[in-house]
């Protein structure tokens, strides 16, 4: 029993830490704006950069890898250290979820937020931190290429499964 309350109160963080708004509190303390009523709607980093700038768009792309690497790596405190590894990894994978969930719906900003992909970024350092870089790299290429954000984002996001199982053949995160 406290084995599933430390797994949910790790999961409860996990969603906390991905609610937390960047670009809607960079947005609207220093720019006096809602991100969310401007651009493309959105309240994540790339948005951030199209309506705000860089200045404002660094830090907020730099904080949403952090909420999914610390989603992560705080998880590990929950984990009971007897069980299984494949079975922590699991827990690990699904608190990075959490984290991502948490920046698509943020109870902090009324369910209102990002498309996850800078979070996503940080779980997938945080689990796979060699394995990751492929994905940045082609997520890179294909913005440069087409100048599409989404396409290059889904396309990182689709590679990055293969490149763990068929490349880096790595059988444990980190």
């Amino acid at each position: 029993m406290y084995d599933l309350l430390n797994i949910i109160i790790g999961f409860v963080i996990a969603y906390l830490l991905g609610s937390i708004p960047t670009a809607v509190w960079v947005g609207k303390w220093f720019y006096g704006k809602d991100i969310r009523n401007e651009g493309s709607g959105n309240a994540g980093a790339t948005n951030t950069f199209r309506v705000l700038g860089v200045k404002a768009g660094i830090p907020v792309i730099i904080v949403d890898v952090l909420k999914g690497y610390a989603a992560v790596y705080l998880m590990q405190f929950f984990i009971p250290e007897s069980w299984a590894l494949n079975t922590q990894i699991y827990f690990l994978i699904i608190a990075g979820f959490m984290a991502v969930i948490g920046h698509a719906l943020p109870v902090f900003a009324g369910f209102r937020g990002g498309k996850g992909v800078g979070t996503l970024l940080g779980v997938g350092i945080a689990l796979y931190p060699v394995a990751v870089w492929f994905p940045v790299g082609l997520f890179v290429l294909v913005l440069l290429l087409t100048g599409y954000v989404s396409l290059a984002s889904m396309l990182g996001a689709f590679s990055f499964p293969f490149v763990v199982i068929f490349y880096t053949q790595q059988e444990n995160p980190g």
